[in-house]
């Protein structure tokens, strides 16, 4: 199963991913935090407090961005030795100047790490713009030890017929408005749509999981369904 195509210049995926959220890093976090109402924080904290609940000794933030999660997470877990990692430098940029622990240039593709190095790791909308979706997983899998944890935190569609009708109003017709007016760049939004219609929610995504290298998968729904928590054991 592989993700959708990045709707944004005449270039090759994943170059065309990774040159489209590099044009929109600079304005990235507060995109994040108006298309969301803020409610973008809550999701973090969730996710962050179920990592401190794992009492992960080496943690791994995979698709860091600008690393808001990772923070999240390194605040939840001080004793905790955190690396973030995002294949888009400019990404990599901001996340060093919020000191962002271990921030550093990586494909999710082919991690540079070996076999068993991390106790836990975090993807944050992200998995969800890999090239391939359960190659993604089973690398980070590779790189998490035998009694390690997964989290994953992503967008999905809500299940009650007229939430659904609302959000999807929201996101394909607001939403890319609304996120060229504060980045100048239609086309990663018109993307954000497309990609969250394509990707697996709830039970699909946890038989990816499952069939990917981890065991034991949940969903937690967020804020009506929105958003999906997602937690599995290597």
């Amino acid at each position: 199963m592989t993700s959708p195509a990045a709707k944004f210049e005449n270039l090759a995926e994943p170059t065309r991913v990774r040159t489209m959220f590099g044009s929109i890093a600079k304005r990235y976090d507060i995109a994040n935090h108006l298309l969301s109402l803020g409610i973008d924080f809550s999701w973090r904290r969730r996710a962050a407090q179920i990592v401190a609940g794992w009492r992960p000794g080496t943690v791994l933030d995979v698709a860091t961005g600008t690393g808001d999660l990772a923070i999240a997470v390194q605040k939840a877990n001080p004793g905790a030795q955190l690396t973030a990692v995002d294949v888009v430098p400019e990404m990599i940029e901001l996340a060093l100047r919020k000191n962002v622990a271990g921030a550093q240039v990586a494909d999710a593709m082919s991690l540079p790490f070996a076999d068993c190095s991390f106790d836990c790791a975090t993807i944050a909308f992200g998995l969800r713009n890999l090239p391939d979706w359960a190659a993604g997983l089973r690398e980070i899998s590779r790189v998490i030890n035998s009694a390690g944890h997964l989290l994953v935190l992503d967008f999905s569609l809500p299940a009650p017929a007229a939430m659904r009708t609302a959000y999807r109003f929201y996101l394909h017709r607001c939403v890319p408005m609304i996120g060229a007016a504060i980045t100048g760049h239609r086309g990663a939004y018109d993307y954000l749509g497309d990609s969250i219609e394509e990707f697996p929610s709830g039970q699909n995504m946890v038989r990816l999981l499952e069939s990917n290298g981890f065991r034991s998968a949940t969903a937690e729904p967020l804020t009506g369904g929105i958003v999906t928590l997602y937690t599995a054991e290597k």
